[in-house]
C-alpha cells in the first residue's frame, strides 16, 4: 500500500470529542492549541441518539447518516455525514467514519474513529474499489478509540463519489490487517448536502 497519508492533516484543524460510545464531531479548536481546562462535553442525551449516534438525525443517505449539533460557543449548527462499521469477520472490530466540512468552510474532513488496541505506527490504510488509496497516521487516541483524520482532497472525493466500496484497513499485530468493508451508496448526495 502507498505511503500517500490521503493528504494526512499535520496539525488536524479540529479536536475530537468525545460522546458515549462514539466520536463526535464538533468543537473548532485547532489540534496543536493548549489543551483546555473547562469540563468535556455532556454525553448525548437519549433523544439526540440512535443507533449510537451524536447530534440529531437530519436526512440518511444510504447507510450515511447526516447528524447536526451546535458545539458550545458556537454560532452555527455543524453537521457531519457518518456511518458506523464493523468487519464482517471480527463483528467486535467497529469503526466509526465521520466525514464533515470545516466550520470556516475551507476544507472538507474524514475523520475515522477505530477503537483501541488498534497498531498505531501502521496507521489506517483506505482501498477504494481494491485501489490502493494510502495511509494515515493516528493523530490521537481517546477513551472511546483512536483517531486518524484527514483533509479531503477533490481527488479523494471523486474517489468516494465514483467508488462502489471503500475498505479500511487497521492492524492489531503487524502481521494482520484487518478490512472493513464501507458502503459508498448515498455518499455523494450527503456529502452534497452537507452545510
Amino acid at each position: 500500500m502507498s505511503d500517500l497519508r490521503f493528504n494526512r492533516v499535520m496539525k488536524p484543524a479540529f479536536a475530537a470529542l468525545a460522546a458515549g460510545l462514539w466520536l463526535g464531531f464538533a468543537a473548532a479548536r485547532p489540534a496543536h492549541a493548549a489543551e483546555s481546562t473547562s469540563p468535556p462535553p455532556p454525553a448525548a442525551t437519549p433523544d439526540q441518539s440512535t443507533a449510537g449516534g451524536v447530534g440529531q438525525l437530519k436526512a440518511k443517505y444510504g447507510d450515511w447518516e447526516m447528524r447536526c449539533e451546535t458545539p458550545a460557543g458556537a454560532a452555527k449548527e455543524q453537521c457531519a455525514l457518518i456511518q458506523s462499521l464493523a468487519a464482517d469477520d471480527r463483528p467486535n472490530v467497529n469503526l466509526v467514519v465521520i466525514t464533515l466540512r470545516t466550520a470556516d468552510k475551507k476544507n472538507r474532513l474524514l475523520r475515522v474513529n477505530a477503537p483501541l488496541g488498534v497498531l498505531l505506527p501502521n496507521g489506517l490504510g483506505l482501498q477504494i474499489d481494491q485501489t490502493d488509496i494510502g495511509r494515515a497516521g493516528f493523530v490521537r487516541c481517546l477513551p472511546t478509540g483512536c483517531v486518524a483524520e484527514v483533509i479531503m482532497d477533490d481527488k479523494l472525493i471523486e474517489q468516494m463519489r465514483n467508488g462502489k466500496t471503500a475498505t479500511f484497513i487497521i492492524y492489531q499485530t503487524p502481521e494482520e490487517g484487518i478490512g472493513v468493508p464501507m458502503q459508498l451508496a448515498g455518499f455523494s448526495q450527503g456529502f452534497d448536502a452537507l452545510p
